[in-house]
């Protein structure tokens, strides 16, 4: 509050406020209800005071009610005042939910997002898994088609040794080519199954001689082991037994160099070689 001296202007952003005792004073915009409030609470309590001297007929009734109405002021006041302490504090308390429930949500996002990492991990794992038990299943079954067929190549290799003039011939062949190509010794053992001894005795000079012929050395010595024979051929009741299609096993007479002319030799070292273009014609692809 300012007081105002003679002649003064009036600032800018104040009101001129004259007091009940004549008293003109300069007070704030924002102090002016409150102030009116005030001046017309203490004018009240004058005017009931002075009406009380003035007329002494105002009884306790009237004094009542100007305290009723100076209460309700002041309880007016006093709701207006709760009513803001009650805003604030709600608008805080929304503001402090907001946040508690905004870092609630943040922690499930991520603990969201680490499950799902993980569920995502576990589903490449599941997948990889699966693709290579897969592959697995692939490779098995061609395996077992490749097997298959050499069974079936074994099978037709028994028929061989059925026919006694191919078959003759063709352990000539196997005598003259392990003993030229591959051992070169003057003295071998020879070893065959016992069902084709009587073969290989028919053959065993007209193999000695081509072998000379060929490799323009003297006739070498061929014996033929009669105590030990090769395993016979596989039947249905020792199908799973050692068993031989055919053909004979040449020895040096130390026994440090071997080589097997065996029907079933050839058939793994043909396969063997085969093995990819075979692979290639079955699946259309090179599996080495």
């Amino acid at each position: 509050m300012i007081a105002p001296t003679k002649n003064e202007k009036r600032p800018l952003g104040y009101i001129w406020f004259e007091e009940w005792n004549e008293n003109i004073v300069f007070l704030p915009i924002h102090d002016r209800r409150r102030r009116l409030q005030s001046l017309k609470t203490s004018s009240d309590l004058r005017e009931s005071s002075d009406l009380r001297r003035s007329d002494p007929r105002m009884n306790d009734v009237d004094v009542s009610k100007q305290i009723q109405q100076m209460v309700r002021f002041i309880r007016q006041e006093a709701d207006e005042k709760a009513n803001e302490i009650s805003v604030s504090a709600e608008e805080e308390f929304n503001i402090e939910k907001l946040q508690l429930v905004e870092a609630e949500k943040k922690k499930i996002r991520q603990e969201y997002e680490r499950k799902q990492k993980q569920v995502e991990v576990r589903k490449k794992i599941e997948y990889s898994m699966q693709l290579n038990a897969s592959r697995i299943k692939v490779l098995q079954a061609q395996d077992d088609l490749v097997s298959s067929m050499k069974e079936a190549a074994s099978k037709e290799l028994l028929q061989v040794s059925r026919d006694h003039h191919v078959y003759k011939k063709l352990l000539k062949d196997l005598i003259v080519q392990g003993h030229l190509l591959r051992l070169k010794e003057p003295a071998v053992l020879l070893r065959c199954r016992k069902d084709d001894a009587h073969l290989v005795d028919s053959v065993l000079d007209s193999a000695k001689q081509e072998y000379s012929e060929k490799a323009n050395v003297h006739s070498p010595e061929i014996i033929v082991d009669n105590r030990i024979y090769l395993p016979p051929a596989p039947t249905h009741h020792h199908a799973h037994g050692p068993f031989c299609s055919g053909g004979v096993v040449l020895a040096s007479r130390d026994g440090k160099i071997v080589c097997e002319n065996t029907l079933d030799a050839r058939l793994d070292v043909v396969f063997r070689k085969k093995l990819p273009e075979i692979r290639k014609r079955l699946f259309g692809q090179v599996v080495a």
